[in-house]
C-alpha cells in the first residue's frame, strides 16, 4: 500500500479549506484516509500563524515510514522545518513556445517589408499612381451612365405592377 500526505478539500463553493491527510494513494481525493494531521486555509493571509497547521511529530512518524508527500504538502512541510524540499529551477519557464516564437518571426517579416515600402522612392511611385487615376476617370465616367438606364426602365415596370395589383 502506498501512503500520501496529501490535502482533502473541504469547505463550500468558492470557499475552499483544507485537510492536510495521509491516506491510501488509491483512494479519492476526499474519500477514507487514515489519519488528519493538519489543516491549511488558503482565504487566510499568507503571513497568518493560522493558514497552515501542521502536526510535525506525526508528519516525521508517517515520512518515517515511507509516505509521500505531494508537491504542495511538501512545501508545507519544508516551511515547517519537517522535511527540505530541493528548490525546483526551470530556466525555460517563461520562455514562449514555438507557435510563439513562429507568429513573432512572421510579424517582424511583415513589419520589415512595410517599412521597406514606406521607406521606397516617393517620386517613382507619383507618375504610376498619375497614371492610373487617368484610367480610372473614364471608366468612371461611364458607369453612372449605365447605372440609370436600368433604373429608368425599372421605374415603368414597377408602376405597370402597381396598375396590375390594384385591378
Amino acid at each position: 500500500m502506498a501512503v500520501a500526505i496529501r490535502l482533502s478539500r473541504g469547505g463550500a463553493k468558492k470557499r475552499p479549506y483544507y485537510r492536510i491527510v495521509v491516506a491510501d494513494s488509491r483512494a479519492a481525493r476526499d474519500g477514507k484516509y487514515l489519519e488528519q494531521i493538519g489543516t491549511y486555509n488558503p482565504l487566510l493571509a499568507k503571513d497568518n500563524p493560522e493558514r497552515v497547521k501542521i502536526n510535525e511529530e506525526r508528519a516525521r512518524y508517517w515520512l518515517g515510514v515511507g509516505a509521500q508527500a505531494s508537491d504542495r504538502v511538501a512545501r508545507f512541510l519544508d516551511a515547517a522545518g519537517v522535511k527540505e524540499r530541493a528548490a525546483r529551477n526551470n530556466p525555460n519557464k517563461a520562455e514562449p513556445g514555438q507557435k510563439a516564437k513562429d507568429r513573432a518571426e512572421d510579424r517582424a517579416a511583415k513589419l520589415a517589408a512595410a517599412e521597406e515600402a514606406a521607406n521606397a522612392p516617393v517620386e517613382e511611385e507619383a507618375p504610376a499612381a498619375e497614371e492610373a487615376a487617368a484610367e480610372e476617370a473614364p471608366a468612371n465616367e461611364e458607369a453612372p451612365a449605365t447605372e440609370e438606364a436600368p433604373a429608368a426602365e425599372e421605374a415603368p415596370a414597377a408602376e405597370a405592377g402597381e396598375e396590375q395589383a390594384e385591378g
